[in-house]
């Protein structure tokens, strides 16, 4: 007995920014309406600068607690320090 299988066919995906908050459910409406189209959500959007932690990185910044690494094995030597960095290196992880 010989298996069928179906295959869905490929959907694209449309990113829409709307720049008047208060449009978003109007617009929304508006889309699904279209021919062809099978799904509309909104999605959350998040500003990283609420957040605590991007507070702290630009106050270190504004007091100068940066420094600079010229590759990500520069940056693992000033962290952890040349003998731990070269143990790490050789263990191949």
């Amino acid at each position: 007995m010989a298996t069928m299988t179906t295959q869905a066919p490929a959907a694209a995906q449309l990113l829409v920014s709307i720049s008047d908050l208060s449009m978003v459910n109007d617009i929304k409406k508006a889309i699904s309406m279209l021919k062809g189209v099978t799904v509309v959500k909104k999605q959350k959007t998040y500003d990283i600068t609420k957040t605590a932690g991007y507070r702290e990185a630009m106050d270190d910044v504004k007091h100068g607690r940066v420094y600079h690494a010229d590759s990500v094995d520069d940056m693992f030597r000033q962290i952890l320090g040349e003998e731990e960095f070269s143990k790490l290196r050789s263990s191949h992880v």
